[in-house]
């Protein structure tokens, strides 16, 4: 399934020029921002991070 985005994402951009210019421009606004940019990288590692539990007596 993520293949088929990724290819229909560049199937999209090749056909047409005008959308690789304003994708450019959105991940630019969003690196901008490094709160944001920090949130949405740890929500994306959060499920693979181990499961800290509690301390032993």
């Amino acid at each position: 399934m993520k293949w088929l985005l990724l290819g229909a994402l560049l199937g999209v951009l090749l056909t047409i020029p005008a959308v690789s210019a304003a994708l450019a421009s959105v991940v630019t606004a969003l690196a901008s921002q490094p709160l944001l940019l920090v949130f949405v990288l740890g929500a994306a590692v959060r499920p693979y991070l181990p499961v800290v539990g509690r301390w032993q007596r």
